[in-house]
């Protein structure tokens, strides 16, 4: 695989987000308004928004994203950093994108004065769940919610 790039998008990286957002709902059989998926791409690009996105980049092709939250915690002063989203194309699996992306937003999150990056994968995910044990810890919390 030829040099992979990552990125924060930017305006003009719409059309080549919206494919691997759409990609990412479709993988866990979500679907939500389009509003929602509008909403969403104009907090990333907004500096005043807590939410952050970066594209991994192939040969001019977008083949990754993550999508990052930064938020209080009152367990520490700093910031804590959620990584929320994280994609790659079936053809771009296994050749170190995820990884980078992660470690993108490790940086970018120490960077930005945060503390820790946390995140929550579907316990069927095996693939991502192999490549999450090498470069994060498992402190076994069991996540509840209920939509209100």
């Amino acid at each position: 695989m030829n040099q992979i790039d990552i990125r924060q998008v930017s305006a003009d990286d719409h059309a080549d987000w919206l494919p691997l957002w759409q990609a990412y709902l479709r993988f866990y059989n979500t679907e939500l308004p389009e509003t929602v998926s509008q909403s969403t791409w104009q907090r990333m690009l907004d500096p005043n928004e807590p939410t952050h996105a970066a594209l991994a980049w192939v040969d001019g092709k977008a083949v990754g994203m993550v999508h990052f939250i930064y938020h209080r915690s009152n367990w520490s002063i700093e910031n804590a950093c959620y990584l929320q989203d994280l994609l790659v194309t079936p053809e771009s699996r296994g050749t170190g994108v995820g990884r980078q992306l992660i470690e993108f937003v490790y940086a970018t999150a120490k960077a930005d004065g945060c503390n820790k990056v946390h995140w929550l994968t579907h316990e069927t995910n095996a693939t991502a769940i192999q490549l999450y044990e090498r470069i994060a810890e498992r402190p076994g919390f069991i996540q509840f919610r209920k939509a209100i």
